[in-house]
């Protein structure tokens, strides 16, 4: 799989000239802070991003994405469900303690904890056994053909520290108050000195690293600013560095401003809607024994009502490629006759949702972020009129991440009706979006993020032999026809895949931009 990456002028040199000795500070910022640092909760992105800088797994992902050795140094293939690996000897955590395969194993039945978000990442294995000191065996259920993909996303926790420190359970929940959120101690090139929620997070290099750093940062400052000129204005002052997203209005002034750059490139990320198709009654309709959602008619009619080419001229500026799929062009499995999209027919909306039996629409409420998608309320707020117009008396609720994702996500008991969020396969294959967002029964953690709870017998099957079928062509044809039979559903409702839009000051000789969003703070180069 090829990535294309945008990168500050003189990138690539940049990061190959030796470290100087000069203090350099990076201080960046975006909408809203990181939900927390324990490693095994909160599988959100810019949090996994900060969470990378600070923790590792057996492997890592490097700039342009591939996967690359990290606490691992090899690893090979005992048989078919049989994965030995070497472990990097002489690394220390950042309180000093050695690093060793118990810490391995530990994580790994931590991260299989009931309130764990990230236990996709493991799911399909059954064990992991410590050989020696350094070396382990991961034993999955089957051919895992995703397994070393998954793996760069199982951070690696100090069994000592979180024993100490009574932190032995990830606990859930936006800024969840366990030890191991407020707190970090990773083996990873960057360790934490300050934390302060909602305000700053402050780093300094891992003086003790394994690595040879291709930073030459000596601190990093990351604060999050909510408000989006706010933000702009700190990049123009020279307060922050760096910021991401730029508001789409302001990429022009920003590109005529001396001084500054602005990054674009696509983005993997897809954002979509999704509804509750598994209450019998919706929360929206209490006393009506009522579900809407569950008939097909209504989902498609929702669907339709939505015209996501005046969201992407007028909302989004020309910045997002409008979606038939819940994955984008990039992603391992990807089809692009499947990615065609219904047409836009109110009409059509209004004649089903009459055949449905709701000639008059009813009540629901759209739940949506505010600080976390590019536009992500401004989007919500076009569809409102939209789903007006063909009789659905909608309300939008819009509040910050960290309160969005605690209702739509396990904590609150998915207590939505109706929802916006955006998923990137983690492992930049589709098994990840199917495992996650449209099956149920796929595996232990499976439809972690389906909120909605949509199923399909056929699909949840499909997806099952997907993740243990090895023969390329064998597997890509059953993820084609699991998206086929999820788009015939009406599951969710794709939108689109935003574009990225980093601004960047001249005081940043280097920072590549992946496709995942993620600010990779040990390739950051200041001059």
């Amino acid at each position: 799989m090829k990535t294309r990456i945008a990168f500050v002028a003189a990138t690539a040199l940049a990061m190959a000239l030796a470290v100087p000795v000069a203090a350099k500070t990076f201080k960046y910022s975006t909408t809203g802070d990181v939900i927390g640092m324990d490693p095994h909760i909160n599988n959100e992105g810019p949090t996994n991003a900060m969470k990378d800088n600070l923790y590792e797994g057996l492997v890592s992902r490097h700039w342009d994405l591939t996967v690359r050795p990290a606490l691992a140094t090899e690893w090979t293939q005992v048989n078919p469900t049989t994965t030995r690996f070497k472990l990097r000897a002489g690394v220390t955590f950042h309180d000093g303690t050695p690093f060793t395969a118990d810490d391995v194993v530990f994580s790994f039945d931590r991260i299989r904890g009931d309130q764990s978000d990230m236990k996709t990442y493991v799911t399909g294995v059954r064990e992991v056994r410590k050989i020696d000191d350094l070396t382990v065996e991961l034993v999955t259920e089957a051919p895992d053909p995703v397994l070393i993909q998954n793996l760069s996303l199982f951070h690696i926790m100090s069994k000592a520290w979180a024993q100490k420190h009574n932190t032995l359970l990830p606990l859930r929940g936006a800024n969840a108050e366990s030890f191991a959120n407020r707190n970090a101690n990773g083996t990873g090139p960057f360790k934490m000195v300050e934390r302060v929620p909602d305000t700053r997070t402050v780093l300094v290099p891992n003086e003790k690293w394994w690595g040879k750093p291709e930073h030459n940062l000596t601190r990093v400052e990351f604060k999050p600013i909510a408000n989006a000129a706010t933000r702009v204005a700190a990049l123009l002052t020279g307060e922050i560095d760096m910021m991401f997203p730029v508001p789409l209005q302001d990429v022009p002034r920003l590109e005529r401003t001396a001084g500054v750059k602005v990054l674009q490139g696509p983005e993997l990320r897809t954002i979509f809607l999704g509804m509750d198709q598994f209450r019998d009654e919706l929360l929206d309709m209490p006393g009506t024994g009522k579900n809407p959602f569950k008939d097909v008619r209504v989902r498609r009619a929702f669907y339709q009502a939505i015209d996501i080419n005046a969201i992407q001229r007028v909302v989004m500026r020309g910045a997002s490629t409008p979606t038939g799929l819940m994955i984008a062009p990039g992603i391992n499995g990807f089809s692009k006759e499947l990615n065609q999209r219904y047409p836009f027919d109110p009409e059509a909306s209004k004649k089903l949702l009459a055949e449905a039996g709701y000639p008059q629409g009813f009540p629901v409420t759209l739940d949506c972020p505010n600080d976390r998608y590019v536009n992500d309320e401004a989007i919500c707020q076009a569809i409102v009129p939209m789903l007006t117009r063909v009789g659905i008396n909608i309300k939008l609720n819009a509040q910050t991440k960290g309160l969005h994702f605690d209702k739509i996500g396990l904590k609150d008991g998915r207590r939505t009706s109706f929802y916006m969020l955006g998923w990137t396969p983690g492992t930049y294959d589709a098994h990840n979006m199917l495992f996650n967002i449209i099956t149920l029964s796929s595996g232990p953690g499976s439809g972690a993020w389906n909120s909605g709870r949509y199923t399909n017998p056929k699909v949840e099957e499909l997806t099952r032999s997907i993740a243990r079928e090895i023969d390329p062509e064998k597997r890509t044809a059953m993820i084609h026809e699991a998206m086929k039979l999820h788009k015939e559903d009406f599951g969710h409702i794709p939108l689109h895949q935003q574009a990225l839009a980093w601004g960047v000051r001249d005081s940043v000789a280097g920072i590549p931009q992946a496709a995942n969003d993620a600010v990779m703070l040990k390739y950051v180069r200041m001059k």
